[in-house]
């Protein structure tokens, strides 16, 4: 009998014959990622009475959730954490403005097929897009993996989404996996390993394929992955200074569920408030005026991503009713987007321009909401005070959705 994706990755880094789905395995991981929450880890780690890390080089920090420091309390916050990050002697330390950790991560090469990675942060499963097991944890988890550099895992059932077709015009990934997780629900995946294949996720590219293993842990899923392929190793090429052993799932492993999906005739999706699953076709929602939109984050803040409401804003404005926040997940990608101009043309359209960063998504500043107010936005919740208010709305929806929309002032069909 065959095995899924996962049960190869963590036997082989349990160090073991074979693994199944329920079983406790201890392993070490390549990576562990954590970002503004390292000062609360930190003082976690000190409590399990241990000086020393136990493996500084598998640590990557991160400063993204509040960048730069919106008061005093985040700065000493960030200022607990680079005196951790000098008295443990960890090298892998991104400061304010080298971007958001999902995408910083792999961009430095802290990502690759096969590679085991935990991060304090419910988004890790990005990772996926590069074949990687990776998977979110909880501080205290994370403080305890810096102190004895392993972590015990269950291991997850695995579910397969098979997706076949060809993308509509100003249809993408956002739009697929918003579809998924509204068939499947919030919890349709709850601790699986999700593999995610298909001719249409094979066209993909790389920022695509980010999208839906980003967005995996929006129906509960441990890990989403998708198999590394040419456009995997052209992308890690130069960034990834080690070898690495890629690991496909065996051709009659056992899944819990398959599921196929034909997107061929699919409509720009949205996701209504105040749930991720509250998902609908465009249409039924369009006319819904709008106060905020938001493109960007480390779900769509990619050069493709900027480039596709970039070509929907080119030469026009956006309504005078509406605030348009533009994110670039990263330094690197801000760098690329100024370099093709898109960057001056969204600018240029009245877009408001925002440092690398996690920014309006966490809600703490930049693009908080007032009570009532309707933001539409490519991030990845949509729960009750997610931007700031408890009493404001948040659309989930494409760039194109979402760059449409800026400019009518209202919900827009892209197409």
């Amino acid at each position: 009998m065959g095995h899924t994706f996962v049960e190869k990755v963590l036997a082989r880094k349990a160090g073991l014959d074979s693994v199944v789905p329920g079983q406790i395995i201890t392993v070490r991981p390549d990576k562990l990622l954590t970002h503004d929450n390292t000062a609360a880890i930190s003082r976690k780690f000190r409590q399990i009475g241990v000086e020393r890390m136990a493996d500084p080089d598998i640590s990557v920090i991160v400063l993204d959730h509040v960048v730069p420091a919106a008061n005093e309390t985040y700065a000493i916050n960030h200022q607990i954490i680079r005196e951790f990050v000098a008295g443990q002697g960890i090298s892998s330390f991104y400061d304010i403005g080298e971007g958001i950790c999902h995408q910083v991560l792999p961009e430095k090469g802290h990502a690759w097929p096969g590679a085991v990675i935990v991060g304090s942060d419910s988004h890790t499963p990005t990772y996926g897009a590069f074949g990687a097991f990776a998977a979110g944890i909880g501080r205290t988890e994370a403080a305890a993996v810096m102190a004895t550099g392993q972590i015990w895992l269950r291991v997850p059932e695995s579910l397969r989404i098979v997706v076949n077709g060809t993308l509509p015009e100003r249809v993408s990934a956002k739009d697929v996996i918003l579809h998924i997780i509204g068939d499947l629900r919030a919890d349709g995946a709850n601790y699986c390993s999700v593999e995610f294949t298909g001719e249409t996720v094979r066209e993909m590219s790389i920022a695509s394929r980010m999208v839906l293993t980003n967005m995996a842990a929006e129906m509960g899923a441990k890990n989403g992955v998708v198999e590394p392929d040419d456009k995997t190793r052209a992308w890690l090429q130069g960034r990834v200074a080690r070898d690495y052993e890629e690991v496909h799932a065996d051709p009659d492993a056992t899944y819990e569920l398959v599921i196929e999906y034909d997107v061929s005739g699919l409509a720009p999706q949205v996701a209504k408030p105040h749930t991720v699953d509250n998902v609908v076709p465009v249409t039924e929602v369009a006319g819904t005026p709008i106060n905020q939109a938001l493109v960007g984050t480390c779900t769509n803040g990619r050069l493709e991503d900027l480039a596709a409401a970039a070509e929907i804003l080119r030469g026009k404005h956006i309504a005078p009713s509406v605030r348009l926040l533009v994110l670039p997940a990263s330094r690197e990608v801000l760098l690329a987007a100024i370099e093709r101009g898109i960057i001056s043309d969204l600018v240029v359209a009245g877009a408001t321009l925002l440092n690398p960063g996690c920014g309006p998504c966490l809600g703490a500043h930049q693009g908080c909401m007032a009570p009532s107010e309707v933001t539409i936005s490519t991030a990845n919740r949509n729960f009750k005070g997610r931007m700031g208010s408890k009493e404001a709305f948040i659309y989930l929806a494409s760039p194109a959705t979402v760059a449409a929309s800026a400019l009518t002032g209202v919900i827009t069909d892209p197409r």
